[in-house]
C-alpha cells in the first residue's frame, strides 16, 4: 500500500533558511513590568573600632528593611552573625556583635527580600584596648629637693601616653614612648610636704584609650634626707 504524505501548509511553506540563524536581539529597555531590586547600602558605622566585648554598632546607609540580617566577615573568611539587630529606619540600624578574634572585618547587611550589600573594605577593627601594667595610686614619696632618676609607667599595646587630668609637678619631665612613659627631673613647685595628683591616658594604634590615676608625694625632712619609696 502506498504511503500518503501529510503536509502542514503553515509549516511546510516556511523556507528552511528562515529556520536558521541567531535569534533577534532584545533590548532590556523594552522590557516592562519587571520587579525592581533595591539593594541596601552602608555609608558608615560607629564605632569603627571595638573590643572583644559585646558592642552595639550603628550602621548608617540607605534602603534598610525591617529587620535585616547582619554579619561580620574577618580576613580568614569566618562569618560571625550579629547577636541582635534593631531596625531604626531605612537609613539606620544597630547591630550588636561579640567578636572574640582581633582583626579587621567586612560587614554585610541582607534585607528580608534577599537584597544585600557587603562593605567594600574591612571597615570594622576589633582590638584590645591598652592594658595598664603600672598600678594606679601612689608612685612613691620622694625627697622634695632631690632629683627623680626615673619613674616608669607601662601599658601593653600602648603607642603613646599623655597627661590628661592634672599635671606632673613643675620641674619634672613627662616623656611618652611605645609601651611606656617616664617621669624624671627635680620638682620646683613645693618647699613643704605635698602630694600631686594626675591621670595618664594610654592610647594604642587604633585610637583606643585607657586612663589611670596616679599621685606623687614630696617630703622635706629637716636633715634633707634621701629619697625613698
Amino acid at each position: 500500500m502506498a504511503k500518503t504524505q501529510v503536509t502542514n501548509p503553515g509549516i511546510d511553506s516556511v523556507a528552511a533558511s528562515k529556520l536558521t540563524g541567531a535569534l533577534p536581539a532584545i533590548s532590556g529597555a523594552a522590557l516592562t513590568n519587571l520587579p525592581s531590586e533595591t539593594k541596601p547600602t552602608i555609608t558608615s558605622i560607629a564605632p569603627s573600632v571595638i573590643e572583644n566585648t559585646s558592642t552595639a554598632i550603628v550602621f548608617t546607609g540607605e534602603n534598610f528593611v525591617s529587620v535585616p540580617y547582619v554579619d561580620a566577615i574577618n580576613s580568614s573568611g569566618a562569618i560571625v552573625v550579629a547577636d541582635s539587630v534593631t531596625y531604626t529606619s531605612g537609613t539606620s540600624i544597630t547591630a550588636t556583635f561579640t567578636l572574640a578574634v582581633d582583626g579587621t572585618y567586612f560587614l554585610r547587611v541582607e534585607n528580608p527580600d534577599g537584597n544585600a550589600v557587603r562593605s567594600n573594605t574591612a571597615i570594622l577593627t576589633v582590638s584590645d584596648a591598652p592594658a595598664w601594667v603600672t598600678a594606679s595610686g601612689s608612685l612613691g614619696t620622694f625627697a622634695g629637693a632631690s632629683a627623680i632618676s626615673e619613674i616608669t609607667l607601662t601599658a601593653t599595646d600602648a603607642t603613646s601616653f599623655a597627661v590628661t587630668t592634672g599635671a606632673v609637678t613643675a620641674g619634672l619631665t613627662f616623656a611618652t614612648g611605645v609601651g611606656s612613659a617616664t617621669i624624671n627631673g627635680t620638682q620646683t613647685a613645693h618647699s613643704a610636704a605635698a602630694t600631686d595628683s594626675f591621670s595618664v591616658t594610654a592610647t594604642d594604634a587604633e585610637g583606643q584609650t585607657a586612663v589611670r590615676a596616679f599621685t606623687i608625694s614630696w617630703s622635706f625632712a629637716a636633715s634633707g634626707g634621701g629619697q625613698f619609696n
